[in-house]
This record gives C-alpha cells, structure tokens and sequence, in this order.
C-alpha cells in the first residue's frame, strides 16, 4: 500500500515538474522576444533553479536533516554533558574570562588603529592654493599654472586612473568643508578626478595623492595644501588647536610662539601647521581732512556715500520684464573702481547749503588723502573669546589619534600665558562626543533590555546571565581586529557592537526560556539544560549564520551587476570600493563578535545557567530554606 502511495507521488510530483517546465518554457520565450536577451536568461535561470532542488538539492537536503544534522546535535550533546560533570562549569567560565583578558592584552600590544570615519582610496585630490590677500586672479592664475604643471608631472599624461583634472581661480577655489564660500581673488583650486573603484585594475590613488604631495613642494609666498575628499559629516581638521584669549596682543603673540614651536618639534604625521589668522591684509586709508571739508560745505557722510556709490554702485531705477526686477546700477568704470588716483580724481557732486543750496563738485583729492596700511584680515569668537586656530591634515600612513596623541604631548610642555586657553578640537573633539554618546546609548540600551528581561523572567540572576554574553561577545571583535590588523572606527565600530547586542539577548532568552519550560514540565536541571540546547541550537546557528553570510559581502566588498550578469553573461565582479572602507568596520564588528556570541550562547550559557541554579540552591541553604534545581520546589515567594 505504502510502495502505491510513494509510486503514485512520484508520478504526481513528475507532472508537476513538466507543467511546471512547460510553463515557465513559454514565459522565457517571450522574455527573449519581449523583454530581450537578459529577461529570458533571467526566467531560465529561475527555472535551472527549479530543476536543480527538485533533482538534487532536495535529496540533498534530506540526507542532511535525516542524518547529518542529528549527528551534530549528538556531538553537541556529548560535549555539554561533559561540560556540566563535576567542576568543569567552573573551569569552562574561569577560561573565558581569561581569554577575554588575554584579547585586551593582545589589542594593546598589537595596538590597532583608531580611526572616527574610516577612509578609502580617493577618488578626488585636492590642492588648495591661497596667495597674500590682494593678490589679482591674474597673478593668482599665473601661479596656479606653475602648481598644474607639477601635478601633471606626477600622475603623468594620460593616466588611466585619472578621469579629469579642473583648476579654479577665485570662484569656487575654497574648501567646501570649511564653509567659506567667498570668491577671492586670492585663492585657486585644482581638482584632480580618478576613474571609478572597477575601472582602476588594482591602482592605488592613495599613491597618486602621494606623489602629488611631493611634486607640489613649496612656492614662494603661497599656502599649499594638499588634501583628498573627506568622508562623514564635516568634523575639522585632524589636528585642529584652538588659542582662546581676551587680551588680543597676547593672543596673537601666543598662537605665533605656538605655531613655530610645534613647527620646530617636526612631529612626524603632521602636513603642515596653517592659522586662520591674517595679520597683514593690505588696506587703503582714505583720510579725509575736516576742516577743508567743513569749508566746503560737506560733511564726511556725504564723502563715504559718494565713495560707496562709486566702488559698488548706486541704483538709479529697475528694468522691469514679465518674469522679474532688475535693479540698475551706476558707479565708476571697473578699470577706474582699481586705479587710486583715479578715485582721488573724482568729483563729488553735493548740495552747499551754505551757499543757499547751490549744487557743487569737488575732486575727492581736494579733502581727502590716500594712505597704504595693513591691518587683520578678521577676528574670530567663540563664546565671547578671541579664537585663533592652528590646523593640519594628517599624512597618508599615519594614524590621526597618535599624530594628535604627540602634539597634545608637545602642547602641554608648552610655556603659555595664564590668560590663554589652549584647547584641542576638530576631528579629536567630534570623536569624543561620538564616542561619549555611544557609549551613553549602550548603557540606555542595556538599561531597557534589563528591565524587559526581569520583567519576563521574573528574576534578576537570569537577564544577568543573558547581559553577561554582551560583554564577552566583545572577544571576538577585540581578537579579530587585532589579529586581522584592522582599524577601529569610533562611529562604525560603535553602531556595530550596539547592534550586536540585540542578537546575541535573542540567542541567550532562546536557550534559557526553553530551560525554564522544560523544567516547569518535569525535567530535571542537567536534562533540561542539554535537551535546550539541543533543542534550540538550530534556531541559534540559523540566525548567526545568515547574519554572519548576509554580512560577508558587505565586509569583503563584493561587487556583481546583475543587471549584465544576464543581458552580457559578465557579472563584473570586484571586491572592494568605497562602501567596503565605510561599512566594513561595522560588518566585521557583527562578524566577529557574533561569531564568538554563538559560542558563549551554546557552550557557555548552558554552564552558566548550572551554576546560577546551583548557587541559588546553596543560598537558600545558607537562609535555612530548601530549594531543590531539579524539581524546582521552590520557598514561599520568588527570588
């Protein structure tokens, strides 16, 4: 009857299979006549899909529920079993606190990096230029030509890595990090743009950035400052020294002392120390002389608006169209507005009305002198203190928290007066609050857990156990970046372990809840914990694995295009790029600690969880009640 019922699936699953083939047969002939050569591989390979589980993956999947899987649970079995005889619970517990000493140990002697945002290859180089302020665009074109060629001489002529190579002079030449957005004449820009991470072949554009550095070198009497694109949200320099003072003189003094004698330590990672402090901007001093005016008959308002007038203009009416206003505007010849005695030659017009209103012209020479002076080109204040900032970039190769790590050194041996303020902010200030923040989120985190966890286990010991996971899971992370030589990232490391935590609780309630109801239905303590995590180790690794798979792309940086996978047979697979720099950290973070989680969830809850009943026991013991583990009588009351 049996061997009747099997033949007659058989037959039904084999009809099912040619309808099924049949059909979708048909839908990928009109993929290929409608939707094109890709539809129709697409439909094809669904259905190569199809027919691979129904002739051999299902079987396979079979083979490996009916008797491979059963035999790992055995295995898993055995070993718990030997785990909870006698003191190795004990042991077990004693090793993995050692190891968890012993990660700290090994990160601090392999001393792996700490970065705030983690940074991949460029993909555009920057060279900023600013010349003293005054300088013509002209002449600031003039120089930029010389900084262009040298950054042709290192990448070389038509280098398959760079796409294009733009200068700006005055528009659009200031750093869009810094928020100035000013056209100065002053101030240019080359931009270097690399091809896109697939089209590189394994160059490096980071070596690029390098040369460029130094074919640049130094020009006379101009601020260079070389730079790649920064990743994140906008956080300063990474070394960034602010010199906070009332007393001006004293200010300017001390931030001048500083800046020569951190550029004499030449501490090594730092590019190049720049203030943001001009002390020598050029100004012309119109000096109007009173008295002569006042025997004119016009006053100095009168002689500041008519110089206004002429430099920026004045409106005189609008012209009107259908869609808008424009103002126009009447003032001196460009050519004129930039020649000195020209606007000593102009002639202000005015109303005497000394002389009974009669309109007047004077030449602006005739009661006012011109002088040549310099002055500061700004002052900066930061909760009503005067600020002078000394920043740098941080060269290629360098970690920017050692680099920092040294100049804080050198600050503090720094004689400075009592009055300033020395402070380190930027990129240093920005990761500390990161950090401080995501610590506070952690401990919120944890907070909440704790109380949901007493609330549905109605006891503390128990959430104690599942919240004693998260602290060793970090092992794992702790071994695997120092082993691996990785970077720590202050934000992306951070989010990984907070979102960490949520599985490994997962995984722990899993194992003890099931515990628990084993034991309320008559099981005893060592047959309920073994018969758990046999039970719920499938649902533990389920969960672990396809995390640890989903994020194994992301981590490498695998890269496929679907799309030509089936339109042109080429996926176009790399590893690599930009997101792998920004979210690998964190993918590795999940990676390695979930790993180690998994561990702890099914070798080390179950000996934690002996000993916690254990222990309760002794203490009811000490408190002259009985508490037995294996059958759960408990005294009046819960713990």
């Amino acid at each position: 009857m049996e061997d009747e019922h099997a033949e007659e699936d058989r037959v039904k699953s084999a009809r099912g299979v040619k309808r099924t083939s049949i059909v979708m047969g048909i839908i990928a002939v009109l993929a290929y006549i409608m939707g094109g050569f890709g539809a129709g591989n697409f439909v094809v390979t669904l259905l190569g899909v199809y027919l691979l589980h129904h002739f051999w993956l299902r079987h396979v999947i079979v083979v490996f529920q009916t008797k491979t899987w059963p035999g790992v649970q055995n295995a898993y079995e055995r070993l718990v079993r030997y785990l909870l005889e006698g003191n190795r619970p004990r042991v077990t517990i004693f090793a993995t606190i050692i190891l968890l000493i012993l990660s700290f140990v090994v990160t601090a002697i392999r001393k792996p990096g700490v970065v705030f945002f983690p940074q991949a290859d460029p993909n555009f180089t920057y060279v900023y230029l600013t010349l003293p302020t005054g300088t013509s665009a002209k002449h600031t074109d003039s120089i930029l030509k010389i900084a262009e060629k040298r950054v042709f001489t290192a990448i070389g002529n038509e280098n398959p890595l760079v796409e294009s190579v733009i200068s700006n002079v005055a528009v659009g030449a200031t750093d869009p990090n810094s928020g100035d957005r000013t056209t100065a004449s002053n101030k240019g820009k080359i931009t270097v743009a690399f091809v896109d991470f697939e089209k590189r072949e394994g160059g490096s554009t980071m070596a690029l950035l390098k040369k460029i550095r130094e074919s640049i070198g130094t020009i006379a009497g101009a601020e260079i400052i070389v730079e790649q694109e920064r990743n994140g949200p906008p956080v300063g320099k990474a070394v960034n020294i602010e010199i906070r003072g009332d007393e001006f003189e004293s200010l300017v003094s001390t931030a001048t002392k500083l800046k020569t004698y951190l550029d004499n330590k030449k501490i090594s990672g730092v590019e190049e120390l720049k203030t943001d402090f001009i002390s020598s901007k050029p100004e012309i001093i119109i000096k109007i002389d009173r008295e002569r005016a006042n025997r004119f008959g016009i006053s100095t308002a009168q002689i500041g608006m008519a110089l206004r007038g002429s430099i920026y203009g004045t409106e005189a009416s609008k012209f009107k169209d259908e869609n808008d206003d424009y103002p126009i505007m009447v003032r001196i010849k460009k050519m004129d507005a930039n020649n000195l005695d020209a606007l000593l030659n102009m002639r202000i017009t005015y109303r005497d009305m000394v002389a009974g209103g009669m309109i007047r012209q004077v030449p602006l020479s005739s009661v006012a002198s011109a002088e040549y002076s310099n002055t500061y080109g700004g002052i900066n204040r930061m909760n009503q203190k005067r600020v002078i900032t000394l920043a740098s970039n941080v060269l290629a190769g360098y970690q920017p928290n050692e680099v920092v790590s040294q100049v804080n050194s050198a600050i503090e041996s720094f004689d400075k007066p009592s009055d300033i303020q020395i402070v380190m902010t930027g990129e240093q200030e920005q990761q500390a609050e990161t950090g401080a923040f995501l610590g506070n989120a952690m401990l919120a985190s944890l907070a909440l857990i704790l109380i949901i966890l007493v609330t549905q286990f109605n006891s503390i010991s128990k959430p104690l156990l599942i919240l004693s996971e998260i602290f060793l899971s970090l092992i794992g992370v702790l071994l695997g970046f120092a082993i691996f030589d990785m970077d720590f990232s202050v934000v992306m490391t951070g989010i990984g372990i907070v979102a960490l935590v949520g599985i490994v609780v997962r995984n722990g309630i899993l194992l003890v809840e099931f515990t628990d109801l084993l034991r309320e239905q008559g099981a005893t303590l060592k047959g309920a914990i073994i018969e758990a995590g046999r039970t719920r180790m499938t649902p533990v690794l389920l969960t672990a694995s396809a995390t640890i798979l989903g994020l194994v792309p992301l981590a490498v940086g695998l890269n496929m295009d679907f799309a030509t996978l089936f339109s042109e047979l080429n996926p176009h697979i790399y590893f690599g790029g930009d997101n792998v720099a920004f979210w690998g950290p964190l993918s590795w973070t999940m990676i390695y600690g979930l790993g180690f989680a998994t561990f702890l969830t099914l070798i080390l809850v179950p000996c934690m969880y002996y000993l916690n009943e254990k222990f309760k026991a002794r203490v009811y013991g000490w408190m002259g009640k009985h508490y037995d583990p294996d059958t759960m009588m408990r005294p009046k009351g819960r713990e």
